[in-house]
């Protein structure tokens, strides 16, 4: 169950600490917006769960309750203390809590609970395969939390996050607007972010998210995104490749593929030009309105950097 603003602005004047904004500490407040989260998990009894930031533990009390195993990692010392103090009142055990700088794991610090309720600190390396990564993401640190654990050796085999709305849209493009749509070209823009998750992974926008469902309330909405990191594009191309074209291809977005291409790739504007009218890309549209095949189509006809195929 969530807890209600009042309550948790009750137990926080009681510890002497506020909501830090550079954290991004929002805490959530819809049930049913909870609940949307949880089901999307699809957890089960085997499950191991990977939750960034679990603050007051609104979440983590969910996931725990269906899960094998959560382990939480919170950058701020003083909610660590407060989670771990919530988990002994809920006689929840099947969760570890590590303080620490998810973007820095590896050096993150472990908490355990001992039978004296003391907290033990040893060093910290996530070690687990096979494990969901499901978190309300603060919004300043969420596309480097996406790339970094869908280019990881050891990625999750499902992401449920909350994001910004904007994040989650811009993931998401190409997937929400039909291509054969009649609507404005504007409503099918790629961008590069939408490009690399989409190589690396399926996406998906579970539900909308109003800011009115945190608290404190943040200036912006959010969405509910399920990531299911898949290998089908891993075997096929070569991916330094596939991600050297398409950053320069969105090196300028505002400008022509050719002019990026030829600037970025050192390729001579003839064999540009044959080589995107052969992939059946004009030499004057601009990254933004090519789609996923078209990037993989791209690099799969490229060569060397000085010629092309066929």
């Amino acid at each position: 169950m969530t807890m209600l603003k009042s309550d948790i602005q009750k137990l926080l004047k009681e510890k002497g600490i506020w909501p830090k904004k550079k954290l991004g500490q929002n805490f959530l407040i819809s049930q049913k917006k909870l609940n949307k989260i949880v089901e999307a998990a699809q957890l089960s009894k085997q499950d191991i769960v990977l939750e960034i930031g679990p603050g007051l533990g609104i979440l983590t009390k969910e996931l725990a309750l269906r899960a094998k195993k959560v382990i939480a990692i919170e950058k701020d010392a003083k909610m660590v203390e407060i989670l771990q103090e919530m988990l002994v009142e809920w006689n929840i055990k099947n969760v570890e809590v590590a303080q620490g700088d998810i973007l820095k794991i590896q050096n993150a610090k472990r908490k355990t609970q001992n039978n004296s309720a003391k907290l033990k600190t040893t060093n910290y390396k996530l070690q687990t395969t096979n494990y969901k990564l499901i978190a309300n993401l603060p919004y300043n640190i969420a596309t480097k939390v996406i790339t970094m654990f869908l280019e990881s050796d050891n990625p999750p085999e499902t992401m449920v996050l909350m994001v910004q709305k904007e994040v989650g849209e811009r993931i998401c493009e190409g997937f929400l607007i039909p291509k054969s749509s009649k609507k404005s070209a504007k409503l099918i823009k790629m961008s590069g972010l939408a490009i690399f998750c989409q190589f690396y992974a399926d996406v998906k926008i579970i539900a909308s998210v109003s800011n009115k469902s945190f608290w404190p309330c943040p200036k912006v909405d959010s969405v509910i995104l399920k990531i299911l990191p898949t290998q089908k594009n891993l075997s096929k191309i070569n991916k330094d490749l596939f991600f050297k074209i398409v950053k320069a291809g969105f090196s300028h977005p505002r400008k022509q593929l050719a002019k990026n291409f030829k600037k970025n790739l050192g390729i001579a504007s003839e064999q540009v030009e044959k080589w995107l009218l052969k992939n059946n890309i004009k030499p004057n549209q601009r990254a933004e309105s090519l789609r996923l095949n078209d990037w993989k189509e791209l690099a799969k006809s490229y060569k060397n950097g000085n010629y092309l195929q066929g």
